[in-house]
């Protein structure tokens, strides 16, 4: 099946800035970083690529940079921003080129509220002019509104077209009604970092990451051992990221994980408004987490 191309680690690309312009170079250079810390798939312009600050030229760039940057080796998604107008939503599928994508995520309508019967259309009518495979994202913090399990649920047996839900309520009971209702083909992955090990122990498929842009190996090899069953080895990798998770989100997302990779020579921290740096404290503490890491890693 198709579907099991995206079970295990995906990794949400961040978009490298360098004086307000996209830095290519340092794109490519964190392409080949995950590919080689053996993530499974890469996600472009989710949230963590920043693409809302991205103009449609920066977009169409972005997604033609990262495909033939991978060339092939592993699936890429394309993310498609989840517009709160359904009309302009689908026509960005005309918009952008999605030759050489294997699917499409996109997130729930923001801002508006939509009842669950209006996510449920919406995402149905997404369905009905896509040309690849959906992704369902669900992310109540950003959105605004949940969509539950029951839509979620609705969604997954109405049409083949949705393939999997990335789900980042934080909420166990929908996921654990997610997990035992869907189709057997829908798979469920973790869109909160933290909680992916207990999330898969509760039978999710993987995770769609923020930590792995800069953590690859380590995060992917969290998620491999425990989808394998080797829940030592996963908890083991789990605690040794433990300290370095919340300083990544407590000055928002991308901010953080940008500074972690600045810290590391991979990019620059650099975000666009209304996004700013992390503040002084929240970089020391960063700095403090990753050279514990660091020293684990040698011992």
């Amino acid at each position: 099946m198709k579907q099991q191309q995206f079970r295990g680690t995906g990794v949400a690309l961040v978009t490298p800035f360098r004086r307000e312009a996209v830095d290519y170079p340092a794109l490519g250079g964190v392409i080949e970083h995950v590919i080689r810390g053996g993530v499974d798939f890469l996600v472009s312009l989710g949230t963590t690529g920043e693409a809302v600050t991205l103009t449609g030229k920066e977009c169409r760039e972005v997604f033609r940079f990262t495909l033939e940057k991978v060339a092939g080796r592993l699936p890429v998604v394309a993310g498609i921003f989840g517009d709160n107008n359904t009309a302009r939503m689908i026509d960005r599928f005309n918009e952008y080129d999605l030759e050489g994508f294997s699917a499409i995520m996109s997130s729930s309508p923001n801002y508006v509220k939509p009842s669950q019967e209006g996510i449920y259309q919406h995402y149905m009518k997404l369905a009905e002019a896509s040309p690849l495979p959906i992704i369902i994202y669900n992310v109540p913090s950003r959105t605004g509104a949940n969509v539950t399990a029951d839509t979620t649920l609705r969604l997954a047996h109405a049409s083949d077209k949705f393939m999997a839900v990335k789900e980042a309520s934080g909420d166990f009971a929908q996921i654990q009604q997610i997990l035992k209702y869907k189709p057997d083909d829908f798979l469920v992955l973790s869109g909160d970092d933290p909680i992916t090990l207990p999330m898969i122990g509760c039978g999710a498929d993987g995770v769609i990451s923020v930590i792995a842009n800069a953590l690859p190996e380590q995060f992917s090899g969290m998620v491999k051992a425990a989808l394998n069953g080797n829940f030592e080895t996963a908890r083991r990798l789990n605690l040794e990221l433990l300290d370095i998770h919340p300083w990544l989100y407590v000055d928002c997302n991308p901010s953080g994980i940008k500074t972690l990779m600045e810290i590391m020579g991979l990019c620059s921290g650099e975000v666009r408004l209304p996004l700013v740096p992390v503040r002084e404290s929240t970089r020391q503490h960063l700095e403090t987490a990753w050279a514990k890491l660091a020293e684990v890693e040698v011992r």
